[in-house]
């Protein structure tokens, strides 16, 4: 029977451009960090992963004022005025974002305070005020501090003949104030060492496990600056220290480079990063205890004005907190420990041979960190040590300090392959790590190419030109994410291994692209960004609109980080307008508002939040029953369509097709548990299970 056609609706003409269709990307940002934090906030997570979902939130809302409050604070000393999509300017911008974000902030202190503070004290992890120590333990911290603390520390004065000290980012300080025999005060300024823990273990069992691997139950922390107070007068003798105050900075530390005026990369980069620790201070954090006169001093000489000074409460920097969870060896506070699975393609793949033999079986695909990241790091190894393998070119953007992956890269080149890498110097906050590692492979005959002028290059793309008869083969691993052993365990991300040859020669002119002067412009199945990605999404979405047009089914189902390309977002209306159902699947950042009355009613905005951070970029279009499904490395904003080098694949095999349709997105659609929905007004109201109805929690769902 044929399937029935439905009319299409009637479209109303609405302007698509109108600034109340969009929502404000730094306050979308925020309402994410707000998600976060909800995850603090949830009893019935373990309590130790509700500390890290704090000391996440603290690292997320200092690295957006180092990037994203820095940036705007720039267009307003530069007197740009470009209003954003939705209509605001950049004061407007700057005012709405300290209104929320400080409100977001005074709400994570209170979570600690009022929530984990006790109940992390009724399950033996103590974090006790100085004052409040009882006299064996104050003996313990103040020798601590003698003996430890004390030969760290590096008082500055501040007067005539000192002037104000450069404080650096993300430093925690004492704003001292002292007085001598005559009376006169004087202002001291002493930096907390970020070289000693935060949370100093008060008894010798605190923190880890015992000599005799014995694990304690009852943890004793006092913060260090605390400490440091209450021992100010070993550093001024003499002298009445009258208070301190602590405060807190965070610094500009978005790096710009002007690349076409650089004639070394590598060099500039090394001298931008230097440059970090001196970018203007964005935000100054204190405590109400502060007095008027000594925040009037932190204003005038960091520079600073009065909105950048946030009043918060202990303590000063939640990403502090890392420490409990890193160290505290409390596994019933945890989250159960997960062993990824090893794809069922590659469970008796011993050798080299084993692995290109698999792939050569057919497409495989890897779905982390419920798969293993080891057939990758596996793989490449197997790239390295094979004699019939004669080159290996890959990209990287993030690969960490200890990356397996390089270590691999190091070998193939000592037994005499040729290998190409692109090593993504502008990956933001780890440019010092791909720095060391561009120079190690360097060091070894890699060729080594540090990405392309205006353009950053974000692909995850590794392929392997393998000797076979008369000819050549050339595998691949393409995927959404980072080619990083650390992250693929808390990531979650999509891979695909193939010798498909039209995918073949398209990343042998994606690599020629990238390490000459290739002008390509059309690939056979990659999509590549700058260069078609946009045009050929933007063809799939008018595709599914004609669809719905001639009163067919017609779906998308996306799943970003981010949606924030006003011209992408656009599209969508227009497909909802259509009548084509749209499921967006954002992690982060969403732009577009969903639900409204004859622009949006048809597009539904989901956000998971959970122990995993989900991160891969799928993308879905019904097709009148032809389904196709995309991967890639590239989110729907302007930056990945434009100013970045992406690669979105095709899934090609059915089953692969059924699989991520029916298994993957459809558990993703049905989560009632980690799931928040977005409302038109820009806020998210998180799913509850119905009673009597299956209870869905997707992450759950893929460990099992």
């Amino acid at each position: 029977m044929a399937e029935q056609k439905n009319n299409p609706p009637e479209i109303i003409p609405v302007d698509l451009t109108s600034p109340a269709l969009y929502i404000n990307r730094e306050l979308s940002l925020l309402e994410f960090q707000r998600r976060v934090l909800e995850e603090a906030w949830d009893e019935s997570k373990p309590l130790l992963e509700r500390a890290k979902f704090l000391a996440i939130f603290g690292s997320n809302m200092d690295e957006f004022f180092m990037v994203r409050v820095s940036g705007i604070r720039k267009q307003v000393e530069a007197r740009i005025m470009e209003i954003s999509p939705d209509g605001l300017t950049p004061p407007d911008q700057l005012a709405a974002i300290r209104k929320l974000a400080l409100e977001l902030m005074i709400e994570a202190q209170h979570c600690y305070q009022r929530k984990l503070l006790p109940k992390l004290g009724k399950t033996g992890i103590h974090i006790i005020d100085y004052q409040k120590l009882n006299k064996t333990q104050k003996e313990r911290a103040d020798t601590y501090f003698k003996e430890v603390v004390y030969p760290v520390l590096t008082p500055l004065a501040l007067d005539p003949g000192h002037p104000f000290p450069h404080i650096s980012n993300l430093s925690l300080n004492l704003a001292i104030v002292i007085r001598d025999k005559k009376g006169n005060e004087k202002f001291a300024r002493l930096k907390v060492p970020d070289t000693l823990p935060r949370l100093l273990p008060i008894k010798r069992s605190s923190g880890g496990v015992r000599k005799d691997g014995t694990i304690p139950h009852q943890h004793y922390f006092v913060w260090l600056e605390q400490v440091i107070a209450s021992n100010l007068h070993d550093l001024f003798p003499g002298m009445e220290v009258t208070a301190a105050h602590p405060f807190r900075i965070v610094r500009d530390a978005d790096i710009e480079i002007q690349e076409l005026e650089a004639d070394d990369l590598l060099e500039t980069m090394q001298q931008n990063i230097r440059k970090r620790k001196f970018g203007s201070v964005v935000q100054v954090a204190v405590y109400e205890s502060m007095p008027e006169n000594i925040r009037e001093l932190l204003v005038d000489n960091l520079e600073v004005t009065r909105n950048d000074v946030y009043v918060l409460d202990s303590p000063l920097g939640l990403s502090g907190l890392w420490q409990l969870y890193s160290n505290v060896e409390r596994h019933d506070l945890k989250d159960n420990p997960y062993k990824p699975r090893v794809p069922k393609a590659f469970r008796h793949a011993a050798t080299a041979t084993d692995i290109f033999e698999a792939i050569r079986s057919g497409n495989i695909l890897v779905h982390h960190p419920y798969d293993s990241f080891k057939p990758v790091v596996d793989f490449i190894n197997a790239a390295a040590r094979d004699p019939q393998v004669l080159a290996i070119k890959q990209t990287l953007y993030r690969v960490g300090p200890n990356a397996p992956v390089v270590e691999a890269l190091l070998e193939a080149a000592e037994h005499g392959k040729q290998v190409a890498v692109l090593v993504e110097l502008k990956a933001r906050f780890d440019e010092e790590s791909n720095i060391s590692w561009a120079r190690a492979l360097e060091e070894v005959g890699v060729h080594v190419v540090y990405g392309l002028v205006g353009l950053k290059t974000h692909c995850k793309v590794t392929m392997v030109v393998r000797q076979e008869g008369e000819g050549i083969r050339r595998y691949l691993h393409l995927a959404t994410g980072n080619y990083n052993a650390n992250t693929s365990r808390i990531y979650e991300d999509i891979g695909m291994f193939t010798c498909d040859e039209n995918m073949g020669a398209d990343a042998t002119d994606l690599f020629n692209y990238l390490t000459g002067y290739s002008t390509k412009q059309e690939y056979r199945k990659l999509l590549v960004a700058p260069v078609s990605l946009r045009k050929k999404l933007e063809k799939y979405i008018l595709r599914e609109i004609e669809h719905a047009q001639q009163g067919r089914k017609a779906h998308l189902i996306f799943k970003l980080n981010s949606l924030v390309d006003p011209h992408m977002i656009q599209l969508l209306y227009q497909a909802s307008q259509a009548g084509v159902k749209v499921d967006l699947l954002v992690r982060g950042m969403c732009c577009l508002r969903p639900g409204i009355k004859g622009v949006s009613e048809n597009i539904r905005v989901i956000s998971i939040v959970g122990r995993y951070l989900e991160h891969s970029r799928l993308f879905y279009f019904h097709n009148d029953g032809k389904e196709n499904i995309y991967l890639g490395s590239a989110d729907l904003m302007t930056r990945n369509l434009n100013h970045r080098v992406e690669v979105v694949f095709p899934i090609e095999n059915k089953d692969h097709i059924h699989h991520l349709r029916h298994r993957v997105l459809d558990t993703y659609l049905k989560d009632n548990t980690r799931a928040r929905i977005l409302q038109s007004n820009g806020t998210y109201t998180r799913l509850v299970p119905e009673a009597g109805k299956e209870i869905v929690d997707v992450q759950e769902k893929f460990m099992s």
